[in-house]
């Protein structure tokens, strides 16, 4: 906590369960627990893992409030059984829509027992792989508590960089008024995701951030997938920009 304070950061997500008073550890260096990971393959063909999954979210659903944390992230799952991160032939087909929405739809109602905000990412490898399935899901569940995680990298693949301002600007405005939080990391000309310090890539961070900035309502920006010593130029980066 000291070390991040020390950079000048001021809104963190944890991807672990964090202990019932650490609240007042992170108020007391004015520090705010934005969001808490609860990610896990909600479409995993095996039952056992699934539930696991459920378990550990609801645990993370329980604790969301005394932490200070307002929302959990989640992903919309993958057909590949050994990695959540990678794209399978399979993500596109109805039977794991079906599965997904099943799914998503068990995360909307520990949400609202809950009284917390569940919010998943648009991200290339899994079923939601795009701002418009992100409004269908939104619109088929119609729930105040499943919103977006926004992640300007996920959106890109190597094909549709060109068009990489097209991709945003539809992006925000398919999502703009259910996002809730964002995600910064970078994309390079190959294909790769993250490991890299931020703007030395090809996210177009100036048109992203001014995107932000034109929401309703102010969101957190999660710096991440680069190293801890590189913390300091991707933070100084966003901030120039």
């Amino acid at each position: 906590m000291d070390a991040v304070r020390g950079l000048g950061i001021e809104y963190v997500q944890l991807n672990t369960v964090p202990p019932e008073d650490c609240r007042q550890e992170f108020e007391s260096r004015g520090l705010k627990l934005a969001v808490l990971s609860a990610t896990f393959n909600i479409i995993h063909p095996d039952a056992e893992v699934r539930q696991s999954g459920f378990e550990r979210l609801m645990q993370l659903a329980k604790s969301a409030k005394s932490t200070g944390a307002p929302i959990l992230s989640v992903s919309t799952g993958t057909c590949d059984t050994e990695d959540m991160w990678r794209k399978h032939p399979e993500n596109g087909s109805a039977d794991a829509w079906q599965a997904m929405l099943q799914s998503m739809v068990v995360l909307a109602k520990i949400a609202q027992e809950h009284d917390i905000t569940i919010a998943f990412e648009p991200e290339q490898a899994n079923i939601v792989d795009s701002a418009q399935k992100a409004r269908e899901l939104l619109d088929t569940l119609r729930s105040k508590h499943v919103k977006v995680l926004m992640d300007a990298a996920n959106l890109l693949t190597v094909a549709n960089l060109p068009q990489q301002e097209q991709v945003l600007r539809n992006a925000f405005e398919l999502l703009g008024r259910d996002i809730v939080a964002a995600h910064a990391k970078e994309f390079s000309q190959d294909g790769t995701l993250g490991n890299a310090v931020l703007g030395s890539g090809a996210v177009d961070f100036p048109l992203y951030t001014s995107l932000l900035r034109g929401l309703d309502l102010p969101v957190s920006l999660i710096m991440h997938g680069f190293a801890e010593q590189e913390a300091a130029a991707s933070l100084r980066y966003l901030q120039s920009v």
